[in-house]
């Protein structure tokens, strides 16, 4: 879209800024894993709402130090990161927009991307027409294993049989031989405290979950559910009367 366009948009359009990540996912899977699946997730979901939404690039630059000891990883630390997010919401609110959303596809950009906005909000603690939010795309309530029994896991792990079979929905070129792969366990972890962890803390090959389990049948059921998920949320977001906590 030319600027004039943009700046013709209703405030009230919510703006997506979808973040994902460029990082390690095993033996069997490109670096670029997270930024294609979430950018599949946020094609299907503009598919569905048309222009009632403001969507951005995809910015595929994540918080990842934790995979820095697996080759072609590449990373914004912590604080570093904070403040791009920081910046990239308060560009929108600058031209206007009053509803910004972060659409997040990696693990690691989860604590950062609510503390970025959190931080936001205390700055601009003034203002009682913003709604600023983040979310996971697999985190928002969707229970693919129940609408396909077939898939074996309940939870996103990494390089996992879900973003596998997701892989092989949309690039079955860049998945790796999967009888090459073994299990890596979830368990673990001090749970339901939270550990301080390196990925090297919890899997040598990088992957974690179990691969071998992945179809592109599975994916397209994963797409399917994820996507929904994402639609329903932004749709929440639109009937937002401006003023009330929740929708």
């Amino acid at each position: 879209m030319p600027w004039p366009r943009v700046a013709a948009l209703s405030k009230d359009t919510p703006v997506v800024i979808p973040i994902a990540a460029l990082e390690q996912h095993g033996h069997h899977m490109p670096v670029f894993t997270d930024s294609m699946l979430l950018g599949e997730v946020i094609r299907r979901t503009k598919e569905k709402l048309g222009d009632k939404v403001l969507f951005t690039p995809l910015m595929w630059l994540g918080n990842s130090h934790h995979h820095l000891d697996f080759a072609g990883t590449l990373s914004a630390s912590p604080r570093v990161y904070m403040d791009m997010l920081i910046d990239l919401a308060e560009n929108m609110m600058f031209h206007g927009f009053k509803r910004i959303v972060f659409v997040n596809g990696h693990g690691g950009n989860i604590v950062p991307a609510q503390q970025a906005l959190f931080e936001l909000r205390q700055k601009v603690r003034e203002r009682g027409d913003l709604l600023l939010l983040s979310t996971t795309y697999w985190t928002l309530g969707g229970k693919p294993n129940e609408v396909d029994t077939s898939l074996k896991q309940t939870q996103m792990g990494h390089a996992c049989e879900w973003e596998t079979s997701m892989m092989l929905r949309i690039a079955p070129h860049l998945v790796g031989d999967l009888t090459k792969v073994s299990e890596v366990s979830f368990a673990g972890g001090f749970a339901p405290a939270h550990r301080a962890w390196i990925t090297k803390d919890r899997t040598v090959p990088g992957h974690i979950g179990d691969p071998r389990h992945a179809t592109a049948e599975k994916g397209e059921t994963l797409f399917r559910v994820f996507a929904d998920d994402v639609v329903k949320f932004l749709n929440r977001i639109l009937a937002w009367d401006g003023k009330t906590w929740d929708a």
